[in-house]
């Protein structure tokens, strides 16, 4: 199975539980999706074997071809490339690298070359990928790409993906067999989930809910899932404990052995979900 756990907001817990239901199996696969700031390595403690780049392609001018007739900026809709008396100036960091602008030149003046955005780094078996893009790049996506192409197929495969909606998280999740959604007792963490949901259930993939923090007084994410007939996964308890062994880089799961039972019960519960 391919399990994508995910939030609306960030802060909920999300790596959390991804890497607790790693650590909770015998043989997985962790995939850090959050490639802007990708931190289930400070828990799950991966010895990296192998750093690949991540290339991505953009336009290079042959000035001596080019003409500047303007039709590449005319061409491209993410204002990568503009044309200023004849001269034209191209501004790779803001480059979707869809070529437009190749096709477009009636000259034939510009051609692609590859530059480097980021890296997939890996431990020697894959059973822990992580994505890191390079400080400055606001494209995730061709990351987000290289590191499901090497997901594996013979184990369970858990993808920690990035906080929010945005198109980083529709990438991650498109073809996984299940999502988890993390969530908290509080307004914010509400309103969030609900994005989430709408967004899970608009790529019709099954998923459940996990409340983080969770404390008996607030009961809104418990009623709101009894609404919208959405499954109550676990409840992970608002506790010291957990926040302190958290923030010593270790796991609820590597400080409490019924919470490890009750990951490994909720994967089997996972399973008959997607099954279903």
């Amino acid at each position: 199975m391919k399990i994508a756990v995910l939030s609306g907001k960030g802060g909920t817990g999300k790596t959390t539980v991804s890497a607790s239901l790693a650590a909770s199996l015998n043989n997985s696969q962790y995939v850090d999706c959050d490639v802007e700031e990708p931190n289930g390595a400070l828990f799950l403690n991966p010895q990296i074997a192998d750093v690949v780049p991540v290339n991505v392609l953009v336009p290079n001018v042959d000035e001596s071809a080019c003409n500047g007739c303007g039709a590449c900026g005319n061409a491209c809709r993410f204002n990568a490339i503009a044309v200023v008396k004849g001269k034209v100036l191209i501004f790779p960091e803001v480059c979707h690298h869809c070529g437009a602008c190749v096709i477009g030149c009636p000259q034939n003046a510009i051609s692609e070359i590859e530059r480097e955005i980021g890296v997939v780094e890996a431990d020697n078996e894959h059973s822990f990928l992580q994505g890191r893009l390079n400080i400055g790049e606001p494209i995730t996506i061709p990351i987000i790409h290289q590191l499901k192409q090497l997901t594996r197929n013979d184990i369970p495969v858990i993808l920690d993906c990035s906080p929010g909606a945005s198109c980083t998280v529709v990438q991650t999740i498109d073809g996984c067999d299940y999502c988890i959604l993390v969530t908290e007792p509080t307004p914010f963490g509400l309103h969030d989930l609900k994005i989430a949901v709408s967004l899970v259930r608009k790529m019709q993939i099954p998923f459940g809910v996990v409340i983080n923090k969770a404390m008996p007084e607030d009961q809104s994410i418990q009623t709101y899932c009894g609404q919208e007939s959405i499954d109550v996964l676990m409840e992970i308890p608002y506790m010291r404990e957990i926040a302190e062994s958290y923030s010593n880089g270790m796991l609820p799961v590597q400080m409490n052995k019924e919470l490890k039972t009750r990951f490994v019960q909720m994967y089997d519960r996972i399973k008959g979900g997607a099954a279903s």
